[in-house]
């Protein structure tokens, strides 16, 4: 079995965390870094990620999360949001592009005006949806990336969306999109997987 085989196969959603484990900030670069190459829609980058390590702060997080015991435990929450206005940084991203010979400034115009005619032209709904799909693209790598450098996560839905944008902040612009639980599992937790569908239940092929 390779490696990605292995990760995939040994990462499990979390709910208990050892306690007061410390996560090296060396380890959070590392999987940050790797995970600026995850895919987005016209390379928008559309995810942010907001890591909560501080206790007091943790504590509001817990209370804002209707007490689940995991925020606890954690040795970090990490809130991951996804940008409404990320195509307006359509510009600025391939102008890099432009100035590596990539594109010419005929082909640079035609993306802007591309992906500015879309992100407008479907409206707001559109550019909620976008927000929460290209930040679920990238939610899913970090926590392949936390396992490759064995710490555990758990993605958590249930938590009220305004007081946690509050606490943390987070622009009007921004959608929470899901919360991430990170540290090393209490192994006396660990239950056996549970029923996965057989193939055939959700894959078609024509």
């Amino acid at each position: 079995m390779n490696d990605f085989l292995k990760i995939v196969r040994e990462r499990r959603s979390a709910n208990k965390f050892i306690e007061n484990v410390v996560i090296p900030k060396e380890d959070f670069n590392d999987i940050f870094s790797e995970l600026s190459l995850a895919p987005s829609a016209f390379n928008l980058q559309h995810a942010k990620y907001y890591v909560v390590e501080d206790k007091s702060l943790t504590d509001k997080i817990y209370e804002a999360s209707f007490k689940q015991y995991k925020i606890k435990t954690a040795s970090a929450t990490i809130l991951v949001t996804g940008d409404k206005n990320a195509y307006l940084s359509a510009a600025q991203i391939y102008e890099g592009s432009m100035m590596l010979g990539m594109l010419d400034k005929t082909e640079y115009q035609l993306m802007i005006d591309t992906i500015n005619n879309l992100y407008e032209g479907w409206g707001e709904s559109f550019q909620h949806d976008e927000a929460i799909r290209n930040a679920s693209l990238s939610a899913m790598l970090f926590m392949l990336l936390a396992k490759n450098k064995d710490w555990d996560t758990c993605p958590m839905i249930y938590f009220d969306k305004d007081k946690i944008s509050q606490l943390l902040n987070i622009p009007e612009n921004e959608v929470p999109v899901l919360m991430i639980t990170m540290g090393k599992t209490d192994k006396n937790s660990i239950k056996i997987r549970g029923y996965r569908k057989p193939v055939g239940e959700f894959v078609k092929f024509y």
